[in-house]
């Protein structure tokens, strides 16, 4: 079978990442000096982002704060462009923590979540962040370091998980992270135990999932709990729904689909393969049909940031009668949100040199960079969008593979053959865009004694747009030009 180049899955880009694109010789200059990987974060783009999720709370009228999710990108300057506004930050290790106090983050807007050990407990509880707490033992521990050290008491929340539906049953995954909403009395208890040294804030959810039913059900279990915690003689106020808003990746939802459509056929076998070695994204032929799930990201929304939070919020509760929105005015409880991915869409990109291209006794062009899919770990994250090939020059669409320099046999960029606007030649630049929400440097490490990326941050400027190391940037660069 003659083998076509596959459909594109054309990035959306706008904004400054759009004008920085449009310079391929500066960004060509700045992988000569830097080296290749190289990461670029728009640190004025995630202000702008969490300012659409403030407008969300003030059309529902509602209170309180939003909180980063620091372990969507390691970057110094977007931590300190959050400094400078209204956010919070929320960390989930002792090296973040540290991280954003550095940077200048007061405690009091400190969230401190995740796996804690004692050291990461003991810093949270002198700075006076808020401890949200995945179990009683953790609540436990906390209790004594606060108690052992003299510390003010520490705002605590209760993360719960395993939330019961009324009538139609809705499917509430298992998570091995907070307490089970069966389980609330007894940690209430705890608390009454150790009221001297741990103030209940209020509870929170965090769900691995981008269905509305099952957040709106996880919101009401929360509401309920807070009723639960009056009627136990504390004062919580606070409600705590995490993050997972979302990020639309794609331009075009119809080239979404027909990839998506394509890649059943080749699962199949009734067009060539679209992956390497026909994988199939957890799709699978059994007996002339598509079986499996395919597992990746729906990377065309539609409904995503802030416009996922205001569906959220506008969902009727069927058990209690009215919004969830209004539910929170009425109980003067402030909404908490965490967002990673949904404050950093648009925010950066991560260019990458091309090294070697050579085709295979199969037929199959490979295109090796110098990164490794650690560094731009995009499609482990199961993201599937085409990287952005620099200088534009005329040619033919040509399908390929992209791999990286690491000398292993799953280092793929991209296991499907992706489509590119001509064939590239070492020295081209391969810019995969909007990598800023855990993509760029999640899971980046020095296997086999690889560089990992540096960062650059990106401002505006009187001459269009201007660079220095991310380390450097600080609120305000580029205002005084």
């Amino acid at each position: 079978m003659r083998v076509e180049p596959e459909p594109i899955l054309e990035p959306r880009v706008d904004g400054l990442l759009s004008d920085v694109l449009a310079e391929p010789e500066r960004l060509s200059a700045m992988v000569e000096a830097l080296g290749s990987p190289l990461n670029v974060v728009v640190p004025e783009r995630m202000a702008a982002n969490a300012e659409h999720y403030r407008d969300v709370y003030r059309r529902h009228r509602l209170s309180g704060r939003t909180y980063f999710a620091h372990k969507a990108n390691r970057s110094s300057a977007f931590i300190r462009c959050l400094v400078a506004g209204q956010c919070g930050v929320d960390v989930a290790s002792l090296g973040e923590l540290r991280h954003v106090l550095a940077a200048g983050f007061p405690g009091d807007r400190i969230m401190a979540t995740g796996p804690k050990d004692a050291e990461f407990l003991w810093l949270a509880a002198q700075v006076g962040a808020v401890v949200n707490a995945d179990s009683s033992e953790e609540l436990e521990e906390l209790a004594g370091i606060a108690a052992r050290f003299g510390t003010a008491p520490v705002r605590v929340m209760i993360r719960l998980s395993g939330f019961d539906s009324a009538g139609v049953p809705i499917l509430s995954r298992p998570s091995r992270f907070g307490v089970h909403a069966r389980e609330l009395d007894a940690t209430l208890d705890l608390l009454d135990k150790y009221r001297d040294t741990l103030r209940l804030l209020g509870v929170s959810y965090h769900l691995d999932t981008t269905g509305v039913e099952e957040k709106a059900l996880a919101l009401e279990g929360c509401l309920l709990a807070m009723h639960r915690a009056l009627t136990r003689g504390f004062a919580p106020t606070a409600i705590d729904i995490g993050g997972g808003f979302g990020v639309n990746y794609l331009a075009d939802r119809e080239q979404w689909e027909r990839y998506t459509t394509e890649l059943g056929s080749a699962v199949l076998g009734r067009r060539p393969a679209m992956t390497w070695q026909n994988h199939g994204y957890g799709l699978h032929a059994e007996a002339g049909t598509v079986r499996g799930t395919l597992g990746v990201y729906p990377a065309y929304r539609e409904i995503v940031g802030a416009r996922y939070l205001d569906e959220l919020l506008s969902w009727k509760s069927s058990s209690l009668g009215r919004s969830l929105a209004t539910l929170l005015l009425e109980n003067l409880y402030d909404l908490y949100i965490e967002p990673g991915r949904g404050l950093t869409d648009q925010c950066g990109l991560t260019l990458a040199r091309v090294v070697e291209v050579r085709t295979t006794h199969a037929g199959d062009t490979l295109v090796r960079v110098a990164a490794n899919s650690r560094d731009i770990s995009a499609e482990s994250h199961a993201v599937l969008m085409d990287p952005v090939l620099l200088p534009e020059r005329p040619g033919v669409a040509t399908g390929v593979y992209l791999t990286g320099n690491l000398c292993l046999e799953d280092d793929f960029i991209t296991r499907r053959r992706v489509t590119l606007p001509r064939t590239p030649v070492p020295g081209d630049l391969l810019a995969f865009v909007n990598t800023a929400g855990y993509f760029m440097d999640f899971a980046a490490d020095h296997a086999l004694m690889q560089p990992t990326a540096r960062t650059a941050a990106v401002f505006r400027d009187a001459g269009g747009w201007s660079w220095c190391l991310d380390e450097q940037y600080w609120p305000g660069k580029g205002s005084r030009s």
